[in-house]
């Protein structure tokens, strides 16, 4: 397993991508962010999100 990080809010690059996945960025944190895929956590807390790249 990965060290468990604080969610950050998201650069200019990471907003653009999410909003190429239709997602709202002002409502989203990026919780770890990796070649491979950005793991996102809701503001309220709820929701956790998965955006794969490359694939």
């Amino acid at each position: 397993m990965g060290k468990q990080t604080r969610p950050t809010r998201p650069t200019r690059k990471q907003k653009e991508e999410m909003k190429a996945w239709k997602l709202v960025p002002e409502n989203w944190l990026v919780v770890q962010d990796t070649p491979s895929e950005m793991i996102l956590v809701s503001k309220g807390g709820l929701k956790k999100r998965v955006i794969r790249r490359g694939a």
